[in-house]
Formats: C-alpha cells, sequence, structure tokens
C-alpha cells in the first residue's frame, strides 16, 4: 500500500478516536450536545482537508487531464445511485426473510436524531462522511487488495470493513452490498469521483426522505413496509 494511502487511514482512525481529546473538557461545558456537534463537524472538516492534502498530486492530475469526461461521470453516478438502492432493498429483503432481522438502520436513526437537534450535522452525513469514506475503503483499501486479489473477494473484504466501522452489525449485509456497490463503481469509470458522488447522494436522499417524516410515522411506515414484504413472498 502506498505510503499516502497509509496516512489517509491514520487521518480517518485518528478522527475517529478524536472525541477522547474532548473528554478533559466535557466537565466544564454545559450544553454537551451542542459541543459534541460542533467537535464532530470540526474533527470531520479537518480529516477531509488533511485528506486532500495527501491526494493533492492525484486531485491535480484530474483537473489538469484534458479529457474528464464529464458526462461520463454524471452518468455513471446517477446509475450508481439507482444500484445502490437496488442493493439497499435486496439486502434488506435477505435480512428481513432469511435472517429475521426488522427493516431500519439504528445507526442511520441515532444520526437523523442528532441531524433533526442539530441541522449542521448534516454536512457530515451527506458531505463529509461520503467523501472521506470513498478515499478510505474505496480508494485506500479497495484498491490496495484490488491489485492483490480478484474484484468479488477485495470488494467483499474492503465492503465488511466499511460495513464494520459503521457499528450496525445487525445490517452488515447491508453495509457490506452497498460498499461493494461503490467499489464496482470506483473500477469500472476509474474515477473514485463516481462513487463519491453516489454515496453523496443516497446519503441526502436518506436525510431529506427520513428528516421530512415524523419520526413515529416513519416507524409506522416501516412497520407497513416489513408486513406489505411478508405478504408479497407469502411469509
Amino acid at each position: 500500500m502506498p505510503r499516502k494511502y497509509i496516512y489517509l487511514i491514520i487521518t480517518y482512525v485518528a478522527m475517529q478516536l478524536s472525541s477522547i481529546l474532548a473528554l478533559p473538557f466535557l466537565p466544564y461545558i454545559e450544553d454537551r450536545d451542542t459541543f459534541s456537534v460542533a467537535w464532530s463537524v470540526m474533527s470531520f472538516a479537518v480529516a477531509l482537508v488533511i485528506s486532500l492534502i495527501v491526494l493533492r498530486d492525484e486531485m491535480q492530475d484530474f483537473f489538469q487531464a484534458r479529457e474528464k469526461k464529464v458526462w461520463t461521470i454524471i452518468l455513471w453516478s446517477f446509475l450508481g445511485f439507482i444500484l445502490v438502492m437496488i442493493s439497499q432493498y435486496v439486502a434488506i429483503a435477505i435480512e428481513t426473510f432469511v435472517f429475521g432481522i426488522q427493516p431500519g438502520s439504528e445507526n442511520t436513526m441515532d444520526l437523523m436524531n442528532v441531524a433533526r437537534q442539530a441541522p449542521i450535522f448534516i454536512v457530515i452525513i451527506s458531505v463529509f462522511g461520503p467523501i472521506l469514506e470513498e478515499l478510505v475503503f474505496r480508494k485506500a483499501i479497495f484498491g490496495s487488495l484490488y491489485k492483490r486479489m480478484n474484484f468479488f473477494l477485495a470488494a467483499l473484504l474492503s465492503g465488511v470493513i466499511f460495513a464494520a466501522v459503521h457499528m450496525d452489525f445487525e445490517h452488515i449485509l447491508t453495509y457490506t452490498a452497498v460498499g461493494m456497490v461503490f467499489s464496482f463503481l470506483y473500477v469500472e469509470t476509474k474515477r473514485i469521483i463516481v462513487p463519491i458522488i453516489a454515496h453523496m447522494s443516497i446519503n441526502t436522499f436518506a436525510v431529506i426522505a427520513q428528516l421530512s417524516v415524523d419520526p413515529e410515522e416513519l416507524e409506522r411506515q416501516l412497520e407497513q413496509m416489513e408486513q406489505l414484504m411478508m405478504i408479497l413472498i407469502g411469509g
């Protein structure tokens, strides 16, 4: 693995653990929720800046290229969004009817609750998070694995790591499936910008869909979806 990718991973891990540095200040903070959100936004922003600096040579190559294939990027980003949606529905169906796992990610719900209380947090979900995750899990981890093994195994391993980092092991199949789709987009287009756009789009879609619905109504819709799927397959 190139040294710059190692720096990329170290930056991401340091960002995830940066909350430890805030612990000494908590006894002196009255509004801890606001402080926590502000710290998260700041740490993600700093990590993103560092990551872009580490990859500045690759960014320069992209912007200096004569043929940026903008329309190809737009088309594949749209197709990627559709593929991610399909993979999510298939994975959720398998989780529901094979493993008996109810639809609805606790990790996603927690993030949406924070976003409802502090809308600035949406910038992490829709922008900072997707960019950092694609740089780390697709460009660094998957890209390095793909040089040593076939696509399926490299995408599966990086997808499982991607899923594990989200700490939502009940829905690890869904996260892994989505991660594998992002890896496919990266290989097919040879441009990390495509899975980044697709990732940002699907996260933004989820934010808009969930924040526009009352939490109790969302819970009711999830129950109705589970019942409908049971009927469709004769469960």
